[in-house]
């Protein structure tokens, strides 16, 4: 009861603030009531957030949050991220960050002399945030919670827990840095509000900036986070898969970057005014509609991240809060539009404010794709699948990366196409050299090559840049650090998204097999302190030996059975294993051939060819997945002996325990039978599909035995895999030393 009193009187004296900062613009001896609503709206979010905190370390389970998010067999640290384990929960730490940032907002416009305008608006979404928490409150008692299922008083001796997948280090880390992205992005936002309120244009820039590559360090931040989790923790073998809540969160970051080189070319030209404006409204409109997408519900089907439905009053809220904020700001700028009109464009072509001006509509066309991508589940029964953004944003990032290398080499209001040429001449050398020899080595494909040339070109003068600043003027470095990053992260990307290798493998205990110039040994099993099981597999490789542990477990907390992947990262490379399932002991010897798609494979008196994958025998829905997280395969196989030519199609079912349900299917008229094993799905690029068919009934070598315990994985060797990582350092650390440069009086 206390938890929900706090929180409305956060909401109301948010309210409050707003209404009192807006009438002290005419009568300021309403400016002090005003702070001190907004100083009680501080301590109110504050408090709140230190009850539920202190509930959630008490077990307090007669609150539904703490019940859903929380158990007593959880460890201090992961207890503590329970905290924003949930919807309710991730919004009261938002609104935290909110007000613990409008503390030092509130400071600053002060001495802007724009606090009523700033804090008029800032306390409004400060208090839409806070209205949705006492709408969808985290100190609900388990029994208003569940009326028709739990009597009123009654409190359960432990909550049901943590999920698996955030029972991790970075669910510490991860979730509040990019929390204080978002609440940190309504900072250029009220900025630019305020700034078309009093008719300044062109003066909230300088301070507005600072803010905003705060907002792209901390987003970007969290997102990178987000994806060095994802590729250690989750069994998909990626950091990134274009999920729509990851992509959610992307957009309003690219948007925040575009903004930044906006800003630059309007302090140093006095171009983009209206640009401005129109971007900082909508970096925040988006970070709402993120919002939107992540919590109502709206993505269930589409996204492995999304929250349930919330309710329809806060489903309601968010839509309310996403069209006033459209119509604030979109509608601020169109009442001002007539002293807008004198937005200048740049007069040459040559010169930095044009190349960086064509870079950011190259960024803002890839946000736009990535936008309708991520927005068509709520127009669609249908996703998009990842292959489209790969395919759509490829070419436009080759564009960006060349534009970029230009742009380094041009000058401020200055164009000299002669001496641009001639800069560009040495970076231009180095680049196709070192493509020849990536060509040589295996680079084939137009697009990766057209993509590799322009990021290493990218790279080179980013590089010379940076050397260049360094020794002038060390503090000028961040933008050259953070464009050799994402010069990095690109060939990266490359390299290890289309260059690796993937291969499904049956590893019987104790029983070596080479695979991709490894030598890999599953050695049986090992118990965890929690109750999960470790699945040893040695890697040997030029006589060292590795160790990795994937990990699979059956989860009481969704009746499923769970995967953790297992890695080992080398200068060049990383040797990356998922986990599939584990055949027990079985009196059935079997006799595994590999069939790669097209290719006919002779075994004993046959020759096996693997055609295709079926999608016509089987329910679609089934072969997708089922809602008992089964997923049923069947491949068409040709089949050719001394007698005739025969087509069979076998068929096996992953169960949600991860056992495999094999159906053999015979020869007509014959002993011999198959069963599909494994399969692996090639990119298209190079790399086939094919799967792992065992053959039944046929002699030889091929008897009946007593068969050992297998462990079913794939493997996979993705090159430069580190590249991704180093680029995630240097772009952090390029918006790091720009924001520290920013800060200090006097910049340019």
């Amino acid at each position: 009861m206390i938890g929900t009193v706090v929180i409305w009187i956060a909401c109301l004296a948010a309210f409050a603030s707003a209404i009192l900062y807006a009438l002290s613009i005419k009568k300021p001896n309403n400016l002090l009531k005003a702070r001190s609503g907004f100083i009680l709206t501080v301590v109110s979010v504050i408090l709140g957030s230190a009850l539920l905190m202190i509930y959630i370390l008490q077990h307090r389970f007669e609150y539904s949050y703490v019940t859903n998010y929380s158990s007593r067999d959880l460890p201090i640290a992961l207890l503590i991220t329970t905290f924003w384990a949930g919807q309710e929960g991730s919004f009261l730490l938002w609104a935290l960050f909110a007000v613990i940032i409008g503390i030092f907002l509130q400071r600053f416009s002060r001495h802007k002399g724009m606090e009523a305008e700033v804090m008029t608006v800032y306390s409004l979404v400060i208090a839409f945030l806070v209205l949705l928490i006492s709408i969808k409150s985290p100190f609900q008692y388990l029994w208003e919670a569940h009326p028709n299922e739990v009597q009123p008083g009654f409190i359960p001796q432990d909550g049901r827990g943590l999920n698996p997948l955030l029972q991790n280090f970075w669910m510490i880390i991860h979730p509040p840095v990019l929390f204080i992205g978002f609440a940190s992005l309504a900072v250029p936002f009220v900025l630019a509000v305020a700034a078309l309120w009093q008719k300044k244009y062109n003066e909230w820039i300088r301070s507005a900036l600072p803010w905003v590559l705060f907002s792209g360090l901390s987003l970007g931040s969290g997102l990178m986070l987000g994806g060095y989790w994802a590729y250690g923790v989750l069994g998909w073998g990626g950091w990134w898969g274009w999920d729509p809540v990851e992509n959610s969160s992307l957009i309003p970051w690219i948007v925040a970057i575009i903004l930044v080189h906006t800003m630059l070319i309007q302090m140093l030209t006095g171009r983009l005014v209206r640009t401005n404006f129109i971007l900082a409204v909508l970096a925040y409109l988006l970070i709402i509609y993120s919002t939107f997408l992540t919590r109502s519900g709206v993505l269930a089907n589409a996204s492995v991240h999304s929250f349930v439905d919330p309710g329809s009053l806060a489903y309601t809220l968010l839509v309310a809060w996403l069209v006033l904020i459209a119509i604030g700001g979109f509608g601020m700028i169109i009442l001002r539009r007539k002293d807008l009109n004198n937005q200048m464009l740049p007069s040459a072509l040559m010169t930095r404010e044009s190349i960086l001006s064509i870079a950011t509509i190259v960024l803002g066309v890839c946000a736009a794709i990535i936008l309708f991508g991520t927005s068509k589940p709520l127009f669609s029964d249908s996703i998009v699948e990842p292959a489209f953004y790969d395919r759509t944003t490829l070419p436009l990032a080759a564009l960006m990366t060349l534009l970029l290398g230009f742009s380094l080499r041009t000058k401020w209001n200055q164009e000299d196409r002669q001496l641009l040429f001639k800069r560009l001449i040495v970076p231009g050398v180095f680049s196709v050299l070192v493509l020849a020899v990536l060509v040589l080595l295996g680079l084939h494909d137009v697009f990766a090559v057209l993509l590799v040339l322009t990021s290493l070109f990218a790279f080179f003068v980013s590089v010379d840049q940076g050397f260049r600043l360094a020794k002038e003027r060390p503090l000028f470095i961040g933008g050259a650090l953070a464009h050799t990053g994402l010069a990095i992260l690109f060939i990266g990307i490359i390299a290890s998204g289309r260059y690796g290798q993937k291969q499904s493998v049956a590893l019987p205990l104790n029983q070596s097999q080479l695979i991709f110039g490894y030598k890999l040994t599953y050695g049986g099993t090992l118990p965890t302190e929690d109750g999960k099981t470790k699945y040893i597999v040695y890697v040997d490789q030029n006589g060292k030996r590795k160790t990795l542990e994937p990990v699979m477990f059956e989860s009481v907390y969704n009746n499923s059975f769970m995967r953790n992947p297992d890695y080992s990262s080398y200068w060049t490379k990383d040797f990356y294993i998922e986990p599939i399932s584990l055949e027990q002991n079985n009196t059935e010897q079997q006799n595994i051939v590999d069939l790669p798609k097209g290719e006919a494979i002779s075994y004993g008196p046959m020759t096996i060819t693997f055609h295709r994958f079926d999608l016509s025998s089987h329910d679609k829905g089934e072969m997708m997945g089922d809602s008992n997280g089964a997923m049923t395969i069947g491949v068409v196989l040709e089949v050719k002996t001394e007698k005739d030519i025969q087509t069979v199609i076998p068929v096996t079912t992953y169960t949600a325990k991860g056992a495999l349900e094999m159906k053999t299917v015979y020869l007509q008229n014959s002993q011999i039978g198959f069963q599909l094993v494994t399969m692996n799905i090639g990119t298209g690029k190079g790399e086939k599909s094919h799967v792992h068919i065992n053959v039944v009934g046929v002699g030889g070598n091929h008897g009946i035995g007593q068969k050992p315990e297998t462990l079913i994985a794939e493997v996979s060797v993705k090159p430069f895999m580190n590249f991704v990582w180093i680029a995630a350092v240097l772009i952090v650390s390029g918006l790091t030393v720009a924001m520290v440069r920013r800060l200090k009086p006097n910049n340019i």
